[in-house]
């Protein structure tokens, strides 16, 4: 066996049970200590992959001597007292999407993270797509030409349910944001890194259907300048049928075409369109029966992986914490285009305050 990481899991509810499969599994990784604050959920999960450590008290954990690497899957306000503590005590950290809600939060995480010398990344595990690195590929390769227009398409569902399922779902002062906080920032992050750098957005969001158990958004639309002159479109909303998923496409001077699909939601991307250096391949993605593989867990395994070979070789990780934080600058941006009315112009003032909800759409709508 080579070498390995004593490793463990904040936050034992929900995607936590994703990172704990693999952590059980991998060979980089002896999965050791499980911590939540509440004892039974932690001792539960612990108890399922076979973990001899649980724990309700972070710092508690993290001068236990029991772990080398965490990964985070607490709601997303809570991630950068994690992260920050986590570096000063020498603990490297994956955490889930979004690394944050504030860019000052984020920033904060980075910089710790700097400090204390510890590897530091952000959940993006869409990026280890096949189809989305043959994307990744092409465009590295020139075979796109100059990319010129990018649509970035989230139409998925969320009943009652979902929102009900834990107390912080759907509120801004726990959740940060909605359909492109906890949804959409899949997507934007794969359209951010196969565009390159945002420099402008202008967007405007609203909660249409789900207004009597939510305050975040549930409908939003943007659109987006690129640093290289490209325009680009967003999309997303959390009111649709789960069929459609989520789909980014990237097109090219060079006349090229190149998508990627989530469809429906929860299994592997796959290429829908491809005109690609003299080759064309379009996929019938609304065929009955089309074979599809799950999406869940195993790109989360990869990324995890990925992660912990990053430590052991020294190197950096596919996404760090500061890769991570672009997907966030974007969503911060069209709610602040949103509450002004006005375009938003890109790197962010951190200084901003950003996370004041815009004022809901819906409430005009209603008056």
């Amino acid at each position: 066996m080579g070498a390995s990481l004593r490793t463990g899991i904040v936050g034992c509810g929900g995607i936590a049970v994703q990172h704990a499969a693999a952590l059980a599994t991998l060979p980089e990784s002896v999965f050791t200590a499980c911590c939540d604050l509440d004892e039974s959920r932690a001792r539960a999960l612990a108890d399922q992959f076979g973990v001899p450590h649980a724990f309700t008290d972070l710092d508690e954990l993290l001068h236990s001597g029991t772990v080398d690497a965490l990964c985070v899957c607490t709601p997303h306000p809570s991630h950068a007292a994690i992260v920050v503590a986590s570096a000063r005590a020498g603990v490297h950290v994956l955490v889930e999407k979004p690394i944050a809600v504030e860019l000052a939060e984020a920033d904060a995480m980075v910089e710790a993270a700097d400090r204390g010398g510890i590897t530091f990344g952000g959940i993006f595990q869409r990026r280890f797509w096949p189809a989305a690195q043959r994307i990744r590929a092409a465009i590295d390769d020139g075979k796109l030409g100059r990319l010129t227009l990018a649509e970035c398409q989230v139409r998925i569902w969320r009943p009652r349910e979902y929102f009900a399922r834990d107390a912080w779902r759907g509120k801004w002062a726990t959740e940060g944001g909605g359909a492109l906080m906890n949804q959409g920032i899949h997507a934007i992050d794969l359209m951010q890194w196969f565009m390159g750098p945002v420099t402008e957005i202008y967007g405007k969001y609203a909660t249409l259907q789900h207004a009597d158990y939510i305050d975040v958004e549930d409908t939003v639309v943007a659109t987006v300048a690129f640093a290289n002159g490209a325009l680009g479109t967003i999309e997303a909303a959390t009111t649709i049928s789960p069929e459609f998923g989520f789909r980014v496409a990237v097109h090219g001077d060079s006349h090229a075409t190149a998508s990627v699909w989530e469809r429906p939601e929860g299994v592997e991307g796959v290429i829908d369109i491809w005109t690609v250096d003299g080759t064309e391949e379009y996929l019938d993605v609304f065929a009955p029966g089309r074979a599809t593989n799950p999406g869940f867990p195993e790109f989360h395994r990869l990324q995890i992986q990925e992660f912990l070979q990053a430590i052991i070789a020294g190197r950096q990780p596919a996404v760090t914490g500061a890769e991570a934080r672009k997907a966030l600058e974007i969503i911060l941006a069209i709610y602040e285009s949103s509450r002004t009315g006005r375009p938003v112009a890109l790197p962010l003032d951190r200084a901003v305050a950003l996370t004041a909800p815009p004022t809901p759409l819906v409430a005009s709508m209603r008056a």
